[in-house]
């Protein structure tokens, strides 16, 4: 256990990005009926990720992240989760073909409603009300009422991401991720698109090698691993009381757990090294995230290194790297050098959204060709200084939304009012986030060409 530690110690902290809850009372008793509540996950399921990461951190499989901005109780139901699981898959898929890597899946869903904001105050007019920080905390309803935050809140997300967990591992556990299946996960929207096309062609290829397989005695029936698919739960952890009501104790190693998701993140506003977020992360076993921004320093990422991961312990931290396409080269080979310059093991994750933000026609937007320009650019200078680009984090959606412009089936910036459904910040639609996965399947596998021209001349 981290020395000096309890899962209550971060409120002894200075803290950043917390709501400011009008009724102490509710709010308290809120986070002790959440404390009786179930897990939604297991310590088991977590050192189960945390293992496949350190694949990852190793140079010996990629790390898939990805989902929506922010979840809404809204939008919540079946046949959203069920789109987003397939166009998942289909990204899985052809990551996995493309690097001849095992892909670790773990989606930004089940828990993702908090968000942290740049200002406390969101002002229409001559009306100012508190930002809306995510549904666990308040309503996006431009209204002094639904921007009050209500812990309640908190009990309506503990029962959804219930619910979508239940569904997650019933499709990852229960056929629906059967390679079989590579054909049926194609969205309709998709399908008449170029990615539609190209990935037809590589679904063609998967079912003629499982055809293959059957003839000589190999098949999803009596092969667990073609019919079923690992698949994990993370979010940025930005509600501390809520994390904290979560937090339990592993019955076989007596090591505390946030059972809350098997991934948790910090994020790039409240990695402070002498805060609250730094201090609950550095006690659980959970494999976790840190948000690295442009200003993020070498030695302070060194330091923030030795508080999460002191036993420099292999799938355990992932840095997810925003910088943005204009400053990703200025920022990223220095962190990478002092990262190889002290012998850690960590995953390097690029996150090529958050950066890319823009605003056009009153719209905030991300135009593919910066995402696409940054992923470029993370995966250049990770060959330049021979360590491994071991991941990509992205906001997406199984749905046919219109919020990143861009792509081979252009969004322009007139069709962003079309479909702009996020609750915060615009995600790449299916399709768009398909042709990532191709763009990014060329890169490592001409990477792999690369090592291997080296190993062999």
């Amino acid at each position: 256990m981290a020395q000096n530690w309890t899962p209550n110690s971060w409120r002894h902290k200075p803290i950043q990005q917390v709501p400011d809850f009008p009724d102490a009372a509710a709010l308290a008793a809120t986070e002790a009926q959440l404390a009786t509540f179930p897990p939604l996950v297991f310590a088991g399921e977590a050192r189960r990720l945390k293992k496949q990461l350190a694949s990852v951190a190793e140079g010996n499989a990629f790390l898939l992240q990805g989902g929506d901005c922010a979840e809404s109780f809204a939008e919540h139901g079946a046949d959203n989760i069920r789109d987003f699981f397939r166009a998942f898959l289909q990204m899985a898929v052809v990551l996995t073909f493309g690097a001849q890597l095992p892909v670790v899946k773990v989606g930004r869903i089940a828990g993702q409603f908090a968000k942290p904001r740049s200002s406390n105050i969101e002002k229409q007019g001559a009306i100012e009300l508190p930002s809306y920080r995510g549904d666990i905390i308040n309503g996006i309803d431009f209204t002094e009422a639904s921007r009050i935050p209500n812990p309640e809140r908190q009990l309506d997300a503990y029962r959804q991401s219930a619910a979508t967990l239940n569904l997650l591992r019933a499709f990852a556990m229960g056929g629906y991720a059967n390679l079989e299946n590579v054909h049926r996960w194609m969205l309709g929207f998709v399908k008449d698109s170029p990615q539609g096309e190209r990935y037809r062609k590589l679904a063609d290829r998967i079912s003629e090698t499982m055809d293959f397989m059957q003839a000589v005695g190999i098949s999803a029936d009596n092969n667990p691993s073609l019919r079923e698919t690992d698949f994990f739960t993370s979010h940025e952890a930005l509600l501390l009381g809520y994390e904290e009501a979560l937090t339990r104790v592993d019955s076989t190693t007596g090591d505390w757990y946030a059972t809350s998701g098997h991934m948790i993140w910090i994020g790039d506003r409240t990695r402070q090294l002498d805060h609250a977020h730094v201090e609950y992360f550095r006690g659980i076993k959970n494999p976790v995230g840190l948000k690295c921004g442009p200003s993020l320093q070498p030695d302070e990422l060194i330091r923030l290194i030795d508080a999460l991961n002191p036993a420099d312990e292999a799938g355990r931290l992932t840095l997810i790297c925003r910088f943005g396409y204009d400053k990703v080269a200025d920022h990223l080979p220095k962190l990478v050098r002092a990262v190889e310059r002290e012998g850690r093991k960590v995953v390097w994750s690029c996150d090529p959204m958050h950066g890319n933000t823009i605003t056009l026609n009153n719209y905030k937007t991300r135009p593919f060709d910066r995402i696409l320009s940054e992923v470029e650019s993370f995966f250049q200078i990770h060959r330049a200084e021979g360590t491994h680009p071991g991941g990509i984090h992205i906001e997406m959606t199984g749905k046919d939304v219109t919020e990143c412009t861009g792509g081979a089936r252009a969004v322009t910036a007139g069709d962003l009012q079309d479909r702009y459904h996020t609750h915060c910040d615009p995600r790449l639609n299916a399709d768009q986030a398909l042709e990532l996965a191709f763009l990014l399947a060329e890169r490592m596998k001409s990477g792999r060409d690369e090592k291997r021209m080296v190993v062999n001349g």
